[in-house]
């Protein structure tokens, strides 16, 4: 059993980018070679601006490499609580941004010749009691009234021909959810963002910021230091202390993924018939789907626990029990897979991006980085060329003072983690 993510030990290899001298100055630095920092520099360097990323890993090493490869629109709070914030208007706003950005990791996808088995599968909100399938009718009608976004409620009986399982009780399905292979994306944008002018230096991690009295910053890394006009902090759920104003606003939580043994098509078609992507509506649920060669990845919180080897493999332990509780016939089937990577929350539960002192960030995507980060990335490019409105998170902001007894370390998931799985056991 590889204790590494599936997708990126199945895409192509990456090239070593590390050991490069750093140039003196650059307009502007990337920090962190995930989807946002690498999605930041070929939409920067597309605009004609010397742009720098350093990457104290590989880029993919974190979060953009051990996702779950779900591209689905669709906000991260319901579309009801979105519009009691923020009013219609905004939260529409919000919405349309969700869904262009699927559109976008297509659109690069297609663009720049990358293979990575991006398709509609479409996307199975699925239910585990019979009693929240009214919820999903209400939702499917607020969806399309106010969002313009169409749906399928699903019956238990009519989701038998989705799904090789009678654990859940109905769907929603979702037809613009997409899938792709995000290992096969991350190495094929990130080459794209070196074509486009890009240079990446990997293993380099920043360990410090300094602002300039005049403007810009100096960027200090492990190899060296960098003047930039305009800064990047594009590190999400693996921000560390040398940016402190951020890890005290976001909660990292830890997600763990099994990938099993090649199933066969023929196997593979009787538990997920159409291809879909599945997610259970939850508050502690899961995340499933077939790879393109026709394993199954099980993906979920699992143990409210941070990654790390020993942890991974607990967690994997209690995904199998759950895989098999929701699919009996794979009781005997072989895990080939188990990793874990940290997801980036935002206390309200929306991505975050904009200025701080001077310093572009986006961060917090709470589940949805595949696409949101590929999106965030092309938006903060535009707000660093002058172009504000581009910025679909505009006027959320992390809060200017931080949650009072937090420094960045979430020692209060594990009770989190069990109200939240006694509240779906009880409700």
């Amino acid at each position: 059993m590889k204790q590494i993510p599936y997708w990126m030990d199945t895409a192509p290899a990456l090239p070593d980018r590390s050991g490069k001298d750093l140039p003196d100055e650059a307009d502007v630095v990337v920090i962190g070679g995930g989807l946002t920092g690498l999605s930041t520099a070929y939409h920067a360097a597309r605009k004609g601006a010397r742009v720098v990323l350093v990457e104290k890993d590989q880029v993919g090493s974190g979060a953009s490499g051990r996702n779950g490869s779900h591209c689905n629109p669709g906000i991260t709070i319901s579309p009801a609580q979105a519009r009691q914030r923020y009013g219609q208007e905004r939260a529409r706003e919000l919405y349309d941004a969700f869904r262009v950005a699927v559109d976008l990791v297509e659109e690069i996808a297609v663009k720049e010749k990358i293979d990575c088995d991006f398709h509609r599968a479409g996307r199975l909100g699925l239910v585990c009691k019979p009693k929240h399938l009214e919820g999903m009718h209400a939702k499917q009608r607020d969806l399309a009234e106010n969002f313009g976004h169409e749906t399928v409620v699903l019956s238990k009986s009519e989701l038998r021909a989705e799904l090789g399982s009678d654990y859940y009780h109905g769907a929603l399905l979702d037809p613009l959810g997409a899938a792709l292979h995000v290992g096969k994306f991350v190495v094929g944008l990130a080459d794209a963002a070196e074509r486009a002018g890009a240079e990446i230096h990997e293993r380099n991690a920043a360990t410090g910021l300094t602002r300039l009295p005049g403007g810009g910053f100096v960027v200090e890394t492990m190899h060296g230091s960098i003047r930039a006009k305009q800064v990047m902090a594009a590190t999400d759920a693996y921000t560390d202390q040398s940016m402190p104003w951020f890890r005290k606003r976001l909660i990292n939580v830890g997600s763990f993924i099994i990938v099993t043994e090649p199933l066969g098509e023929a196997r593979a078609k009787e538990l997920i018939p159409n291809g879909r992507l599945l997610v259970a509506h939850k508050n502690v649920g899961n995340y499933i789907r077939l790879t393109p060669d026709n394993r199954l990845a099980f993906g979920g919180r699992a143990r409210f626990a941070p990654s790390n080897p020993a942890s991974d493999v607990k967690s994997g332990d209690i995904l199998k029990r759950e895989m098999t509780e929701i699919f009996p016939q794979l009781a005997g089937v072989r895990i080939d897979y188990v990793w874990g990577g940290m997801v980036g929350f935002s206390w309200d539960r929306i991505p975050h991006a904009g200025e701080v002192n001077g310093l572009y960030y986006s961060m917090g995507y709470c589940g949805h980085g595949v696409q949101m980060a590929t999106y965030m990335g092309r938006a903060v490019a535009e707000m660093m060329d002058g172009n504000p409105e581009a910025n679909p998170m505009r006027g959320f902001g992390f809060p200017k003072v931080p949650v009072p007894f937090y420094n960045g370390t979430p020692w209060f998931l594990p009770f989190g983690g069990a109200y939240y799985k006694a509240k779906d056991r009880l409700l």
